[in-house]
């Protein structure tokens, strides 16, 4: 957390708001959320820049600069990014690990409570070299069901990790992992060689319908999760699975079952109509 929807949430939300403006200075206040740059650097690299544009890759923000470096930021779980007009909260503004101070008085800020998250400046060839390793975005029309069947014959792990891993799959966490394979009527523990190619149509039809429809609703909120502006995503109310453990299946009515037996994580399903 935060995942695809609220990364691309965020991305979006930056991309109307500061593209084209010139950043001033960098002030860093926690250097250790800093990744292939010292402070001094990153405030000389960038100072005097244009923010070109900003999009997600993965769980990532990708905001390109004039100078064709990037500032790439990974929220990961307590990670925000706020545009701060002086009309923000102090208690919106409290964690702010790095400030990019731009000159028509405006600040973007990375805020992490728990400094999880990193902020890095990439060059062109860094950058190349970390879009690499991750996998296929699963909203990009070139991911089809056929491609996601592929991608699951090739591996015996369970097929809910196989979803989490970035190398396979780019920007799907547990809670939409968990959403897509409820949707798909899926079990999320079985060996992901196994799931035919219909069950592989019917993951991908879930995956992509809850990743849209989590972005319409600018993302899930539970606790840490703001948007750009400082707002909570509207997706929790509509979870089917994740967080549900113990309470009725909305499909069917069996209890949904709460583990933690696939890789450490919580996974919530149903064990009666998900097979």
């Amino acid at each position: 957390m935060p995942e695809l929807p609220e990364t691309e949430t965020i991305a979006r939300d930056l991309d109307r708001a500061v593209s084209g403006a010139t950043i001033a200075s960098v002030k860093v206040h926690r250097a250790d959320v800093l990744r292939d740059i010292t402070a001094a650097a990153l405030s000389r690299r960038v100072a005097g820049t244009r923010i070109e544009r900003s999009y997600r890759r993965a769980k990532a923000v990708v905001i390109p600069l004039d100078t064709n470096d990037r500032i790439v930021v990974q929220p990961r779980f307590t990670g925000a990014l706020l545009v701060d007009d002086g009309t923000l909260p102090a208690e919106a503004l409290s964690y702010v690990t790095v400030s990019f101070s731009l000159r028509d008085g405006r600040a973007l800020a990375y805020r992490d409570i728990r400094r999880l998250g990193t902020v890095a400046l990439m060059s062109p060839a860094r950058f190349a070299k970390f879009d690499a390793a991750l996998g296929p975005e699963p909203l990009d029309p070139a991911f089809t069901p056929q491609h996601l069947s592929g991608i699951l014959r090739d591996s015996r792990q369970a097929v809910k990790k196989l979803l989490m891993d970035q190398r396979r799959v780019a920007g799907v966490g547990n809670i939409y992992a968990n959403e897509a394979l409820w949707r798909a009527g899926i079990d999320p523990s079985r060996a992901a060689h196994n799931i035919s190619d219909a069950e592989a149509a019917s993951l991908h039809a879930g995956l992509t319908s809850v990743l849209r429809e989590a972005i319409e609703a600018r993302g899930t909120s539970f606790r840490d999760y703001r948007d750009a502006s400082g707002a909570r995503g509207g997706f929790s109310g509509l979870l089917a699975a994740y967080g549900r453990g113990g309470l009725s299946c909305p499909r069917c009515g069996a209890t949904l079952v709460d583990t933690s037996a696939i890789d450490g994580r919580t996974t919530v399903f149903c064990a009666w109509c998900q097979r």
